[in-house]
């Protein structure tokens, strides 16, 4: 039941954070997105009467088992580890540019708002 849950909430937002509310990494990766004016959607597992149930199963689906645990598009991006693409690829992609094209293509972002120039 988890599973389904987290699949559905994955698949119907651009971008979505599973988090917990006091964790910092995931208060960072937040941040970032609002300073970037991307559309996301965090679930605050510490707050969701199933968030335990909701965390093993994003376990058991992306191998994952820490917070943050990053969605863009559909497409697990990681958490803070920094041999996924996770928090420190989100704030060091940031930093290079290779952000941005996952937020556009995911729809998070509108394109004119990162142009070139």
């Amino acid at each position: 039941m988890a599973l389904v849950k987290a699949k559905q909430i994955v698949s119907s937002n651009p971008v979505v954070v599973f988090s917990k509310s006091y964790c910092p990494y995931c208060t960072s990766v937040k941040q970032l997105l609002t300073q970037m004016g991307a559309k996301y959607k965090a679930i605050e597992l510490d707050v969701e009467s199933d968030g335990p149930q909701i965390q093993a199963a994003l376990a058991e689906w992306t191998g994952q088992r820490t917070v943050p645990n990053v969605f863009v598009g559909g497409k697990h991006i990681g958490g803070c580890d920094s041999t996924s693409l996770g928090l420190s690829y989100t704030m060091a992609s940031h930093g290079k540019g290779e952000l941005v094209p996952l937020l556009v293509d995911a729809g998070a972002v509108a394109p004119a708002a990162y142009r070139v120039v």
